[in-house]
């Protein structure tokens, strides 16, 4: 298996880089972190038009029809310029929920406008969300917290359990982010994170608004997830890239005692065991893709590569913070943009220790 760029990539790579340079600074960063919908629209109307939103969903719908491993290479640009905004739970999770579960009708109606950016969906998976039988279709009821960006979001997928019965799966289904029989409840976060609690009421859910069929949509979700996890191991590289290269520049041309910082053992060594880390989950992210792209089974390769990134991760945040020192815990230093949203793409989609654990069984 060659794990190199095509030509095609390359350039995607290259151009993602320099807009993403361009147009979302760290000073861009800062400025969506203060805010309370943690989203810029104009970025976001920019990453639309470049169709990045579409860049692995089918031409019918709008999108490019590229693969998971092209995705994966703007996410890892995506990831190292800190992009905030939902990309990964509406352009991928949900997106890919629909794309495999929905009807027709149901495709024709949502991907388009999640492709173009003007329909922005989430996914709201909490182990409490139950659906019942009522006349005419389902109720929902429950809760569900950690749900990111649903202050934002124009609908809400919810992954459902029944609330009585033997229903052997998941029921998936599609909720309309201002029914009045939910509420929605900011959740404090690291980074300002936008992420909430969410509480339905016996929500009414038209037959209309199941994704797939009552009581068979684990095997969609689960897709999407898998594919979800490469992406957000994709994007976590991107950020630990960016450290390494952070790092090596300041222990050049800091000097301490008459030399240079990099001139140190301990410093090179901090350094050498990121660059193994970061090379190690790029070649596990990658593999996962292509698994995932040639249609084969990826479960093992997608949760060796989400335990490697996030192992990984965690080596970035303490390399930074060790070899910037002291000023790399100030707010106005870069680095804590990178560790605190390291924290967050850790737990995103299971931790290290939850796939570790699903290897080992």
């Amino acid at each position: 298996m060659d794990y190199g760029l095509t030509q095609e990539q390359q350039i995607l790579r290259t151009a993602a880089r320099e807009f993403l340079e361009a147009e979302c600074p760290t000073s861009l960063v800062r400025e969506v972190e203060g805010s309370s919908a943690g989203h810029s629209p104009d970025l976001w109307r920019k990453i639309a038009g470049l169709g990045w939103l579409g860049i692995s969903l089918p031409e019918r719908y709008g999108g490019t029809g590229g693969s998971l491993t092209d995705q994966t290479v703007l996410f890892e640009e995506i990831g190292r310029a800190l992009t905030p905004g939902p990309l990964l739970v509406s352009s991928v999770l949900a997106a890919h929920i629909v794309l495999n579960a929905g009807s027709d009708r149901q495709k024709d109606s949502l991907l388009p406008g999640i492709i173009s950016g003007d329909l922005v969906l989430t996914l709201a998976r909490g182990e409490k969300l139950e659906t019942a039988s009522a006349d005419g279709g389902l109720t929902l009821s429950g809760e569900s917290p950690f749900v990111p960006h649903s202050g934002l979001a124009d609908r809400i997928i919810c992954a459902t359990r029944p609330a009585i019965g033997a229903w052997p799966d998941t029921t998936l289904v599609i909720v309309d982010s201002q029914d009045e029989r939910m509420t929605k409840t900011p959740m404090e976060s690291i980074a300002n994170y936008p992420q909430y609690l969410l509480e339905f009421d016996d929500v009414t859910i038209s037959g209309d608004s199941v994704l797939g069929v009552i009581a068979e949509g684990q095997w969609a979700l689960d897709l999407a997830v898998q594919r979800a996890t490469v992406i957000q191991c994709a994007e976590t590289l991107g950020r630990a890239q960016k450290v390494l290269e952070m790092v090596v520049e300041y222990a050049n041309n800091r000097v301490a005692f008459g030399r240079p910082i990099g001139t140190f053992q301990a410093v090179q060594h901090r350094c050498a065991d990121l660059r193994v880390a970061v090379d190690g989950g790029r070649m596990l992210t990658y593999q996962a893709a292509w698994k995932l792209d040639q249609g084969l089974l990826a479960g093992d390769e997608v949760s060796m590569a989400k335990a490697q990134t996030g192992s990984m991760s965690r080596m970035a945040t303490e390399a930074g913070h060790s070899i910037f020192a002291g000023i790399s815990f100030t707010v106005e230093h870069d680095m804590q943009l990178y560790s605190a949203r390291a924290k967050i793409a850790e737990s995103n989609l299971g931790d290290t220790g939850y796939h570790l654990d699903r290897l080992a069984i």
